[in-house]
C-alpha cells in the first residue's frame, strides 16, 4: 500500500503528484491491468520483449544527445 504524507507548506497538487510517481514507481496498477485479464505466455513475452528494445531506444538516444 503507498502511503504519502503532506508535508509542510506543500500544496495538494504537489502531494497528488507525488502519491501518483510513488503508485507508478511501486507497480501496483501495472500489477492490477495485468491480472485483470488473463495474458498467455506468448502475448507476455511479446510486450517485455517490445518494453526492452523501448528502453534500449531511450537509451541510445540519451547517449546520442548527451
Amino acid at each position: 500500500m503507498t502511503k504519502v504524507d503532506l508535508r509542510p507548506g506543500e500544496s495538494q497538487e504537489a502531494l497528488l503528484k507525488r502519491f501518483r510517481k510513488e503508485v507508478s514507481k511501486s507497480g501496483v496498477l501495472s500489477t492490477v491491468r495485468r491480472k485483470r485479464w488473463h495474458v498467455g505466455k506468448s502475448e507476455l513475452r511479446r510486450i517485455q520483449k517490445k518494453k526492452a528494445m523501448r528502453r534500449i531506444r531511450r537509451r541510445q538516444a540519451k547517449n546520442e544527445r548527451g
